[in-house]
Order: structure tokens, then C-alpha cells, then sequence
């Protein structure tokens, strides 16, 4: 009988986990790219996630889950240590200078959406969620889990998950225009032209005319 990806995982088979990691290493590169917007951070995680996942390789049962669900557990986690590890960096550093980056999201972080303010205010909005429904959020949506697969993931009951994701959904349809909302003004602000701004700019062109003329009388 031909042992099960499982039990060759479990013996360390260095071929199984050459498949494992071809198999679900961009899956877990996308849901770290979507969360943070930080490509060099999700390279990271996937390293993590793999290492982390051969140091606990005994742990896998053949319990109907499957490996994904057990990946995914490993990289949540991962990504929630390494934030952790980052943010008390950031804060160690909080008082030396230091350039602005933007984050590399647009396309990959809100999938089909092309409007650029609205991807700005998803953003912004995925941020405002509570950090366990963001996650089901991530899991089931970006990255094509199923219910039982993100519950098994995040160690919760299915309709836990459901729970959430449906909160997640409702709060950040909220928060996207909440967001667009705040976005307006500024940007009709930005938009309109000066009260007056021909009329000024006509009263220049006179003045210099004027002086023209009176440069061709003397």
C-alpha cells in the first residue's frame, strides 16, 4: 500500500515536502500579501511557515482535514509572530527618522476591484476589522478556503467561522464606504478651482499688457 501524503510527511520524506511546498507555497504567499501588503514579509512567512511545519511534521494526523488546513494553521500563526516581532521592532525605532513607504497592495490585496479610491478605502477598512474576523475574512475569501478548511486552520468550530465571516463581510462593506465617505470632501476640495482663479489670472494678463503698451509709447 502506498503510505499517504500524511505518514510521508510525518517520516520527514524530503520528496513530500518538495510537493507540499509546490503545492500551497503561493497560497500561503498570497494570504501574507493580502494581509500586510509586504512582499518581503510574505517571502518570509513562507520560510517560516515550512520550517515551522517540518519541526512539527509528527503532529500531522490523518484525521479527513488534509494538509492545507494544517499549513494554513502554521502560517496564520506565523504571520501573527512575526507582526508581533515587526511591531515591537517599529517601536524600538519609533524615534528615528525614517522614509515613507507605501505598501506594494493595489490588484493582489482587493482582487477584482479597479477603482483606486475604492481599493484605498477597502484597505483601510480590512484594517478596521477585528483581527479574528479579518482572518476568516482572508482565509475563506483571498485565499479559497473552505468553511470546515478555516476552521480547522484556526482550531475554531465551522460555525465559528461562519459567524465571522459573515460579520467580516457586513463591517467591511460598512467601513469601505464609511472610508469613501471621508474621502469626498478632501477630494472635491482638491478638485474645484479657485474662487476667481480666471478672473485673477485676466487682471495679470491686463496688467502686463498695459506695461507692454506703455513701453512701446515711450
Amino acid at each position: 500500500m502506498e503510505p499517504t501524503m500524511h505518514a510521508r510527511v510525518r517520516s520527514g520524506d524530503p520528496e513530500a515536502f518538495r510537493e507540499l511546498f509546490r503545492a500551497h507555497a503561493r497560497l500561503i504567499h498570497g494570504y501574507v500579501l493580502r494581509a500586510t501588503g509586504d512582499r518581503t514579509l510574505a517571502d518570509d512567512v513562507v520560510s517560516l511557515t515550512f520550517l515551522e511545519a517540518w519541526r512539527l511534521r509528527d503532529r500531522l494526523r490523518d484525521d479527513g482535514s488534509g494538509v492545507r488546513p494544517w499549513l494554513m494553521r502554521i502560517a496564520v500563526n506565523t504571520l501573527r509572530n512575526s507582526t508581533r516581532a515587526r511591531r515591537r521592532y517599529q517601536h524600538a525605532l519609533a524615534r528615528l527618522p525614517t522614509a515613507e513607504t507605501v505598501p506594494d497592495i493595489a490588484d493582489e490585496v482587493v482582487g477584482r476591484l479597479t477603482d483606486a479610491a475604492r481599493v484605498a478605502a477597502a484597505r483601510r477598512g480590512l484594517d478596521r476589522l477585528r483581527p479574528r474576523d479579518r482572518e476568516v475574512f482572508m482565509l475563506c475569501v483571498w485565499s479559497g478556503l473552505s468553511h470546515a478548511e478555516a476552521a480547522a486552520a484556526l482550531d475554531v468550530r465551522e460555525g465559528t467561522v461562519r459567524t465571522r465571516l459573515f460579520r467580516a463581510r457586513e463591517r467591511l462593506r460598512a467601513f469601505t464606504e464609511e472610508e469613501l465617505a471621508r474621502e469626498r470632501p478632501h477630494r472635491s476640495a482638491l478638485e474645484r478651482p479657485a474662487p476667481g482663479g480666471h478672473e485673477r489670472g485676466d487682471h495679470r494678463l491686463t496688467a502686463v499688457r498695459s506695461e507692454e503698451g506703455k513701453a512701446r509709447e515711450a
